[in-house]
């Protein structure tokens, strides 16, 4: 089972307290871990200590960037990045060799289809809504408009974008 966390957005760290505690309600004896963070740099990462540092939510370092460490990174952001990133455990599972995707992201690059999306390509099965559920749950102005297609109720609203002269990237 592969717990993807962290995560380019703003939510980082509730994404990594998450992840902690999944990862400390699953049973070792049924399931075998293989953590994999994203830096909110957009790095993929696989540490050695993933494991015993997603066991104490508190104890869980930011981006695996911790002194003394072993952290091995994607070496080129060009590659695929679900590919084994671990070099020091070789009986290690990879994170291509897992059953399911527990994708422990929050926000945008993560909740909003978009790892989704990257999961039906790579043919990963993974937990939680598909790409266009995510896409729809994260736009509220998207949402509301399918919802109101399909004849479903929907409270009145009003969407505000800022305009492009304001310097603000609307999402």
């Amino acid at each position: 089972m592969l717990l993807l966390f962290g995560g380019r957005s703003a939510e980082h760290d509730v994404s990594r307290t998450t992840a902690a505690a999944v990862a400390a309600a699953l049973d070792p004896a049924r399931y075998e871990i293989v953590p994999v963070a994203i830096t909110t740099e957009g790095r993929w990462l696989l540490a050695t200590e993933a494991r015993a540092a997603l066991a104490d939510r508190d104890a869980l370092p930011s981006a695996f960037e911790v002194e003394g460490a072993p952290v091995t990174e994607a070496p080129d952001p060009a590659e695929p990045a679900l590919v084994p990133l671990d070099g020091t455990a070789p009986d290690a599972p990879s994170p291509t060799d897992v059953d399911v995707v527990l994708p422990l992201l929050h926000g945008p690059y993560g909740e909003d289809g978009t790892v989704q999306g990257l999961f039906e390509l790579a043919d990963l099965a993974y937990v939680g809504a598909g790409v266009l559920g995510s896409a729809l749950a994260m736009d509220k102005r998207a949402m509301k408009a399918a919802f109101a297609a399909a004849g479903l109720p929907v409270a009145r609203w009003l969407a505000f974008r800022p305009p492009p002269s304001w310097g603000i990237r609307a999402s």
